[in-house]
């Protein structure tokens, strides 16, 4: 492992456990040469399942695309980087739970806004705005009317 300090090749293991997920094991590492200490997540890697995009196209799952715009539908909102971590989490057990090869986009997309309701109204919003692709004031009405319901 190579220190994302000075990238050294000499890490050593201070410390192993087991993630609050149960599903990952989290190390303390320790810099053999700048002595600068640094967190490791290992994760199971199940078989390879990809994405199909509204084009028609595939891609491999990316759990950290669900973070990214998680990420940007809480802007400026009151929530820390370890609950939209286990929303992403919750999110890819459930998608590898299906135990299917390819996912379409628009399945993660209801995964991620099921979720999002349950933790805050704004960012819902925010991400069904672009998740739906919604264009005109009216469609944001009708979307506003539903999370307000």
């Amino acid at each position: 492992m190579k220190c994302p300090f000075c990238a050294n090749d000499d890490t050593s293991v201070l410390e192993s456990r087991i993630a609050e997920d149960g599903q990952s094991l989290r190390r303390r590492r320790e810099c053999g040469k700048c002595n600068k200490r640094f967190t490791t997540f290992e994760r199971i890697e199940g078989p390879t399942m990809f994405v199909i995009k509204r084009d028609g196209s595939r891609q491999p799952f990316d759990r950290e695309k669900i973070v990214r715009g998680v990420i940007r539908s809480f802007d400026k909102r009151p929530v820390s980087i370890d609950l939209i971590r286990e929303l992403a989490d919750d999110v890819e057990r459930e998608v590898r739970r299906k135990e299917v090869t390819e996912i379409p986009t628009k399945a993660i997309g209801k995964m991620v806004l099921k979720r999002l309701k349950n933790i805050d109204k704004v960012a819902w919003l925010r991400f069904a705005s672009v998740y739906l692709e919604l264009s005109d004031v009216t469609d944001f009405e009708k979307l506003f009317e539903k999370v307000t319901n």
